[in-house]
């Protein structure tokens, strides 16, 4: 079976974990002791109805607010696919916390309070989504049973996200569908209540949905994060290049160039804890032997030689500043991060931030602080061998972090 990763975004109270814990209940993938924790909870807190929402929001802040605050994972299966599912949190506050949560999507659920329709987060996510290049949306039209299963409602709240994703770049795909997670109409099950949609649930469509189109199958990336040297009886010879496969497909036998030292050898063996594969793809965790003695380390990529990334020391970036104690401003220094390797920069140039509602540039205030979007160029100490993020979402993004408080400041996608 494939696997699906997909994340919930929306804003406060839009019913992200509710829908969450409605698929997770309806699709049978929860425990019986969980269920039995949950109800007791729910009983403890004077719930009128079993709250859902406890299965993915455990910590106890979350639970006394009824918010969401960091990211949380679940993991399930169905007989067609498996799932993990990334909850993030809808405040403005913790946006860095849904684009942590977004960054390994294929899929995004979007939900809109069906009373409040379109507003300002639901269009900071919608531009969160395409600038992580999340190619499929589902736009989950939530809490129909508080307006009556107006159709009328939803199709103004279709036309109106229309409108406004009508103006983004990466989204191939937006699928609509009115719901009610408390209830679960339209998740696991059809609703009785809104005959008028004869479209599908949400669980068919995220078993159903196409996404072997979505990851780089031409060009071959292999960065190197470990080296394996047992020092063993039984591998006393053994040299192997550990990594996870970013892009394109290899076999034993191909032809690979290092970078950045450039030379080339033949993929002599792929190994993996279950033997050896013939062949290996993205996002496959895998080591490589090779036939000649190369010295390759931690942060060298392996290619093949049709098709190299261009080694560069100047990048231009889309950031998401996450600092809440730290602003960007033009000449400062970090230290970036890009698959293994690390790397100092400084920051030549602050080029603009973007307004999420409107999308038009700001080119009067150039100070980052926390949650602005925008972009800026950079000079590297070293040169970095980095695709534009939207041929590789892996070696086209990096992390800054502040050298002096090792604190992460912000994610980054190359142009």
């Amino acid at each position: 079976m494939d696997l699906l990763r997909f994340t919930t975004a929306g804003s406060v109270d839009d019913g992200k974990s509710t829908l969450i814990g409605r698929l997770l209940y309806d699709s049978k993938s929860i425990f019986e002791d969980q269920l039995e924790a949950m109800e007791t909870s729910s009983r403890s807190r004077g719930d009128e109805n079993v709250n859902l929402a406890l299965l993915t929001d455990g910590l106890k802040a979350e639970r006394e607010q009824g918010i969401t605050i960091d990211v949380a994972y679940r993991y399930f299966a169905t007989p067609k696919r498996k799932f993990i599912i990334a909850d993030t949190p809808g405040h403005i506050q913790y946006t860095r916390n849904m684009v942590t949560g977004a960054s390994t999507a294929n899929l995004a659920i979007l939900l809109i309070d069906a009373r409040k329709g379109v507003i300002e987060q639901t269009c900071r996510h919608a531009f969160i989504a395409d600038l992580l290049r999340i190619q499929h949306i589902v736009v989950c039209v939530n809490k129909m049973d508080l307006v009556d299963w107006s159709e009328e409602t939803y199709q103004g709240i279709v036309k109106e996200f229309s409108e406004f994703s009508s103006r983004l770049q990466n989204i191939v795909e937006v699928t609509f569908i009115p719901a009610s997670a408390l209830l679960g109409d339209n998740i696991v099950d059809p609703s009785v209540h809104m005959p008028w949609y004869q479209g599908s649930t949400l669980l068919y469509h995220l078993e159903t949905v196409y996404i072997g189109s979505d990851a780089n199958h031409v060009d071959a990336r292999f960065p190197v994060q470990w080296v394996i040297r047992p020092h063993s009886d039984d591998w006393h010879d053994f040299r192997g290049f550990a990594g996870r496969v970013a892009g394109g497909v290899f076999k034993p036998g191909d032809d690979v160039v290092v970078l950045p030292s450039g030379f080339t050898s033949r993929i002599k063996a792929i190994h993996t804890m279950d033997g050896e594969l013939q062949e290996a793809y993205s996002p496959l965790s895998c080591a490589f032997t090779l036939e000649d003695e190369i010295d390759i380390s931690r942060g060298d990529m392996i290619v093949k030689p049709n098709s190299p990334p261009e080694p560069t020391q100047d990048l231009e970036a889309m950031i998401c500043w996450f600092s809440a104690d730290t602003t960007l401003a033009g000449r400062g220094k970090y230290l970036l991060r890009h698959t293994g390797k690390e790397v100092k920069v400084m920051v030549r140039e602050v080029k603009y931030k973007v307004n999420i509602n409107t999308l038009h540039k700001i080119e009067d205030d150039l100070t980052f602080t926390h949650n602005d979007i925008g972009r800026i160029s950079l000079r590297s100490s070293a040169p970095l061998n980095a695709d534009p993020y939207k041929k590789n979402r892996i070696t086209g993004s990096f992390i800054l972090i502040d050298p002096h408080a090792n604190e992460t400041v912000a994610a980054g996608m190359i142009l």
